[in-house]
């Protein structure tokens, strides 16, 4: 997750951003008035969260989660984004942005460079997380059938 240019890579860093900074990036794009359709309203729902077990590394259902998605038209680029929670102005400046990017608009290095940023400080509270929480970890041993 750290090309803000790739897509699949831009969608989860949009998610993990900051509302407020999107906010101001998404004000930026749409000052200058650009023709833009809303395709779906940011609205929350509920989606269902998968997970990969740690023992036999299948993947399985988790439960459901509230997350917002929104997408737009931005001059022709589509935009997209799914933010956690109840996050409706969140999830359509992410989209705004995501077309922004897309579109190559006049934004997109500041848009790039404030999503790297975002990245970095989620890299770091995860490794933060993981190094406060590392020291419960519990290693489990599968008993398996002998032939």
């Amino acid at each position: 997750m750290d090309d803000p240019h790739d897509r699949s890579d831009r969608f989860e860093l949009i998610a993990a951003a900051d509302g407020d900074e999107l906010e101001r990036l998404a004000d930026s794009v749409l000052a200058e008035d650009p023709h833009l359709r809303v395709l779906q309203e940011p609205r929350p729902q509920l989606v269902m969260q998968r997970v990969r077990e740690p023992v036999e590394r299948r993947p399985f259902n988790l439960g459901e989660v509230v997350a917002t998605p929104a997408e737009v038209s931005l001059e022709g680029a589509r935009g997209f984004a799914m933010v956690p929670g109840k996050a409706e102005r969140a999830a359509f400046a992410g989209a705004v942005v995501d077309a922004a990017v897309a579109a190559d608009h006049a934004v997109t290095d500041e848009a790039v460079e404030a999503l790297s940023q975002a990245a970095e400080a989620h890299d770091r509270e995860r490794r933060r997380e993981w190094a406060e929480s590392r020291h419960t970890t519990v290693e489990f041993e599968t008993m398996e059938d002998d032939p």
